[in-house]
């Protein structure tokens, strides 16, 4: 336990040296700010910068606040998710390619603690980061097109934090695995891409899904996932959570050897 104290000081240290801390958290509220603001001023836009012809008039059905949320979950899907892997692309890869991990591997070490030291800590960015993004969005929000049910946005919240649990333990293993951040940013673009496109075509065959997160947590604004479905994709997703991290674990200590001196 002591050891994973220690190794998760050195965590902080290095976020908040490299300023993840910081510019990570900044670029999801930037996303939540802009996406309630430009869809309310949407038609000025256009009309300042469309060339159209004098005398056209711009009307626009105005977006439920539900929508703008939803609308916010669908940036972050994109452009939150590759910064997210982005960021934490060479968490270990990179580590053993530079030789900075020798001088950890070099010491009786808890491969446990310090594989685990380093998913809490992305983790804690990553989910503070979201909640931030969704928290100025629905101010925003709030201010220009209305009030939530506060409990349907809880659920929404808590619904897609479970989705980025998920993509930062398959960042974090792939950064184990791989030899280098490169393809360790590859690899988990390629595993969260490949398997949503799949899940998008032929995911009406199979209701219950980790991969389903993203859309039960939309579903909040509207009636509701179905409760079993949405349950036992939450319990696959901690499932699967729970075996990133022995698999990260487990190789981890494997390619230790591979570490550059």
């Amino acid at each position: 336990m002591n050891q994973f104290g220690v190794l998760l000081k050195k965590e902080w240290r290095e976020n908040l040296r490299n300023y993840k801390i910081f510019w990570i958290p900044a670029v999801f509220i930037l996303l939540g700010i802009m996406e309630p603001v430009s869809n309310y001023f949407l038609p000025q836009i256009l009309d300042s910068v469309g060339n159209l012809p004098e005398g056209t008039v711009l009307e626009f059905p105005v977006p439920e606040p539900e929508q703008v949320m939803a609308a916010i979950m669908g940036q972050y899907q994109l452009l939150g998710l590759l910064i997210l892997v982005l960021a934490y692309m060479g968490t270990i890869a990179g580590e053993r390619k530079s030789g900075t991990a020798t001088l950890l591997y070099a010491r009786p070490l808890s491969f446990s603690a310090y594989f685990i030291s380093k998913w809490v800590m992305a983790q804690i960015i990553a989910l503070l980061s979201v909640w931030l993004g969704f928290l100025v969005g629905y101010y925003y929000t709030y201010l220009l097109f209305g009030s939530i049910d506060i409990m349907n946005l809880l659920r929404f919240v808590f619904t897609y934090s479970l989705w980025v649990l998920l993509v930062i333990s398959i960042v974090l293993a792939a950064s184990a695995w791989m030899p280098n951040a490169g393809l360790a940013a590859a690899a988990s673009l390629g595993i969260i891409i490949i398997s949503q496109v799949v899940d998008s075509l032929l995911g009406t065959y199979w209701p219950i899904s980790p991969l389903k997160l993203s859309v039960y947590a939309a579903s909040w604004f509207e009636n509701g996932p179905d409760m079993a479905d949405f349950w036992w994709s939450a319990g696959l997703a901690v499932v699967l959570i729970a075996f990133l991290l022995l698999l990260g674990i487990f190789i981890s200590s494997r390619k230790a050897a591979s570490t550059k001196v």
